[in-house]
Order: C-alpha cells, then sequence, then structure tokens
C-alpha cells in the first residue's frame, strides 16, 4: 500500500482495526510510536547496487487497555510526517513485534487493515544461475471457450 492510499482511507474510517498475518486482530490498545523513512542501500549477491525507500510505521502495544487511536489521530501522525517523507507516496512497511520485530507491508479489505508478509529472494537469479520460473501460457479450448493454464514442459500441452 502506497502512503496516500493509507491516507484516503484513514480519512474515511473513525476507528482502525488491524488484522496479523495469522488472522488474530492487533490489540485495539494499540499506539503508533513512529512515523519515518526507511532507506536501506544494498549490493546484491550478483554485485548490483540496490535502494529501496519506505514510509515507516511502528506499533507498538503497551499496557495501557483504555487506550484507542482514532483514524483521524493516525492521519494526524502521518501528515506532521511529511516533513520527513517530504510528500513522496512511498510504499509502507510496518513493523510489529510478536516473538521478534516483523516488518509487513499493509492492505485493506475496506474496514481493516491487513499486515501482509514480506518475503526474502535472491535479486541476481540469473548470475546465480538459479532456475526461473517456466512461463505459463493460457490456452483456449476452441471447442468449449474455456480456459486452461500449461506450463511449457508440464506435459498437458
Amino acid at each position: 500500500m502506497k502512503l496516500s492510499e493509507l491516507k484516503n482511507h484513514l480519512s474515511k474510517l473513525n476507528s482502525i482495526h488491524i488484522i496479523q498475518p495469522t488472522g488474530e486482530p492487533v490489540p485495539v490498545h494499540f499506539h503508533i510510536t513512529e512515523v519515518g523513512l526507511t532507506t536501506k542501500h544494498f549490493i546484491d549477491c550478483g554485485g548490483d547496487v540496490h535502494t529501496n525507500t519506505y514510509a515507516n510505521i511502528q506499533i507498538w502495544v503497551a499496557d495501557d487497555l483504555q487506550h484507542r487511536l482514532q483514524a483521524s489521530h493516525l492521519l494526524h501522525i502521518i501528515n506532521l510526517s511529511d516533513k520527513i517523507l517530504q510528500e513522496n507516496d512511498y510504499d509502507i512497511e510496518v513493523e510489529y513485534q510478536t516473538e521478534t520485530i516483523g516488518i509487513y507491508g499493509l492492505e485493506t479489505d475496506g474496514e481493516n487493515f491487513k499486515l501482509v508478509p514480506k518475503y526474502t529472494d535472491c535479486l541476481a537469479k540469473v548470475k546465480c544461475n538459479l532456475p526461473q520460473p517456466k512461463q505459463k501460457l493460457q490456452l483456449v479450448d476452441l471447442t468449449t471457450n474455456n480456459e486452461s493454464c500449461c506450463t511449457p514442459g508440464g506435459g498437458c500441452c
């Protein structure tokens, strides 16, 4: 999710509900402790240089069970961060601690926000001689007009 999408959704909501990848809700008394800019400048295993920049939001759950962050207040916090984000429309990463600090993407279903797992990957698959995924072909059965999917070399074609 982009920062502009988050702001748009928050402007339409009163309360905020966040669902973890496990399906469990983040406790409703959560705090947003930081909104910032995270830049990762790195070299992959193939020697190529990359830079990734995200708007980073940190969620923290304290013992103050009566705390409730309203959508308008979170929008205000994010707008304050424009000083750092310089009004760029970055992708969002969310930090949330369970057993350890996890870094998640963010999505919405219109009512709830969802923490989405992020995964590692090799960025130099060709240089590392890793097998490339086979391209899937869309086939149309002209007698029934049904589409099917086939992978080259998969034995279905």
